[in-house]
């Protein structure tokens, strides 16, 4: 229970926030969306094409159900939060923080969805999209950052701290429970 498992919007800079954070605080840093790639031998993209969304988030929830990490910090890939066993176990491993983006500034961020390998129906637009997530990662997050105005240095000592403390409460009542 001692990692932290960061979800969020394709483009809201979990991947390299959560570099910094690793760096900073002395975790290893996994990148859910790499560990994809290399265990199924494809890019992410490539993975939609040939399996079809119901396919890759079938993928990506068994992956990422099996993610074994001790003092990691793990950047998971935006549409984790399909999975209910893939969160259900990254919650049971960590502490889960949502970093949060207003719509227009994760819009201005993203490229070619497709390229990127964003789970996106084609009948979807990203608004919609987003407007589908962002519940779900609220729901699954024990920790909300609001990102807006901050840079990544800021971002990454903000969940530094919030995380300290999530963890610092969590043995405080672990200790009296006991």
């Amino acid at each position: 229970m001692n990692n932290i498992i960061l979800i969020g919007m394709p483009g809201c800079g979990k991947s390299t926030v959560g570099v910094v954070l690793a760096k900073a605080g002395g975790y290893s840093f996994i990148d859910s969306d790499l560990v994809i790639q290399e265990s199924e031998g494809m890019l992410l993209s490539e993975i939609i094409e040939q399996r079809g969304l119901e396919g890759f988030k079938e993928t990506e929830n068994r992956i990422n159900s099996s993610i074994e990490a001790d003092r990691s910090v793990i950047a998971t890939g935006g549409s984790v939060i399909y999975g209910k066993q893939a969160m259900e176990h990254l919650s049971a491993i960590g502490v889960v923080v949502y970093i949060r983006l207003p719509y227009e500034e994760i819009a201005a961020r993203l490229g070619d969805l497709n390229k990127r390998g964003v789970s996106i129906r084609p009948d979807q637009t990203l608004r919609e999209l987003y407007d589908e997530r962002a519940p779900l990662y609220e729901k699954y997050a024990d920790i909300i950052v609001d990102e807006h105005g901050m840079t990544l240095s800021e971002t990454a000592l903000f969940i530094a701290r919030k995380t300290d403390e999530y963890f610092s409460g969590r043995s405080q009542s672990d200790n009296k429970q006991g």
